[in-house]
């Protein structure tokens, strides 16, 4: 079970009783992509989470209200996801796997 998954039931989400989780993957084909984000898009989705530059710019391409999560993305700022770290803007935020934020990541000073 993803960590995802475990720590939404630990806070009380349960699959099937009262979260619905929507699932899309395109098997590495990238141009699959558009209508993966076009179907999920469509549907009442609160949240939309991927650790794909490709499948986010897709997301990015047809909705700037839903919020996207990104998961360890290498350079969300040179990639075009975000305009800066510091204010991403739009409606994507989420973790970035930079290392020039290595050190940032362990000062405890904010």
């Amino acid at each position: 079970m993803g960590t995802l998954i475990k720590r939404l039931r630990e806070l009380g989400y349960e699959e099937g009783r009262n979260i619905a989780i929507e699932y899309r993957w395109a098997e590495g084909k990238i141009d699959r992509l558009p209508d993966l984000a076009a179907e999920l898009v469509g549907l009442p989705v609160d949240i939309i989470i991927s650790g794909d530059t490709d499948a986010i710019l897709a997301v990015q391409r047809l909705s700037q209200t839903i919020p996207v999560v990104m998961t360890a993305i290498a350079d969300p700022v040179g990639s075009g996801l975000v305009a800066s770290l510091v204010r991403p803007g739009g409606n994507t935020t989420g973790l970035t796997m930079m290392a020039e934020l290595a050190g940032k990541r362990l000062d405890s000073s904010g």
